[in-house]
């Protein structure tokens, strides 16, 4: 039997560890039939040393999505590799130290400025840079924490996310004609890099513990991983704009 993601060629962003979700998305789109390709900043070694644990044998980019040299090249050196795209995982968000773990109302414009560019804008600079790629449609799907809300240490990513939502839905818009979907996974708390980034990390995901639906293991990325290869697939042909929660149901709920 041929997996969902068959003849599909995909770009990820965000192989940092083998603890991230986009380590997990990049391992099942193999499994389910994929033809995969990396990028990595600021270390694509480390990138490189996680991609040998993949089931096949992957090339590595270097592309820092706040360069545009790195973008305008991106496509050429896409498609000498795989010819085209079929999908493109965004798995990248930062945000300076000062722009986190309580320091909201202090924090410099610079900073969160960053936090924007990096984390937000990239969804489209990122998406643009591939588009010559995506000649016969294709899917974006990003990944989110829930914007909704503010949550405990979060501080500016909480407002980059909301950006990244917001501009997930304006590229379903503006990209539906040419048969491109644009998706978000918000996905539950993730013992990843990117969370131990974050000061007073335990004290948000300790929230899981107590209110989601379903028991939620922070040292699992792969139901994660499974949605976004979900909503890369054909599965999901006239689904855009949208926000699946992979997060044991936890948005659900109230007090």
């Amino acid at each position: 039997m041929s997996g969902i993601l068959e003849g599909k060629r995909v770009l990820i962003t965000g192989v940092l560890m083998e603890s991230s979700i986009a380590f997990h998305t990049a391992k099942l789109a193999q499994e389910q039939g994929a033809e995969i390709i990396l990028t990595a900043f600021p270390r694509p070694t480390l990138t490189e040393r996680i991609a040998r644990k993949l089931p096949k044998p992957t090339k590595v980019i270097e592309l820092d999505v706040t360069n545009d040299e790195h973008l305008g090249r991106l496509a050429d050196i896409v498609g000498e590799e795989l010819g085209g795209l079929d999908g493109v995982v965004h798995s990248i968000g930062f945000a300076p130290q000062d722009a986190l773990g309580g320091n909201f109302l202090n924090t410099p414009f610079e900073s969160v400025a960053t936090a924007m560019h990096v984390s937000a804008y990239s969804l489209k600079s990122l998406t643009m840079a591939c588009l010559p790629l995506m000649q016969n449609g294709g899917s974006v799907v990003g990944l989110t924490f829930d914007a909704q809300y503010a949550w405990p240490q979060y501080d500016w990513m909480g407002p980059a996310k909301a950006a990244l939502e917001a501009t997930s839905r304006y590229m379903a818009r503006d990209l539906g004609k040419q048969n491109i979907r644009c998706n978000l996974v918000s996905a539950g708390p993730i013992g990843s890099m990117a969370a131990k980034s974050i000061p007073g990390f335990a004290e948000l995901a300790s929230v899981w513990d107590n209110r989601a639906p379903l028991e939620w293991d922070l040292k699992d990325p792969e139901p994660a991983g499974k949605g976004v290869v979900a909503l890369l697939s054909d599965w999901f042909p006239k689904t855009t704009g949208e926000i699946v929660h992979v997060d044991g149901g936890l948005h659900a709920i109230g007090a």
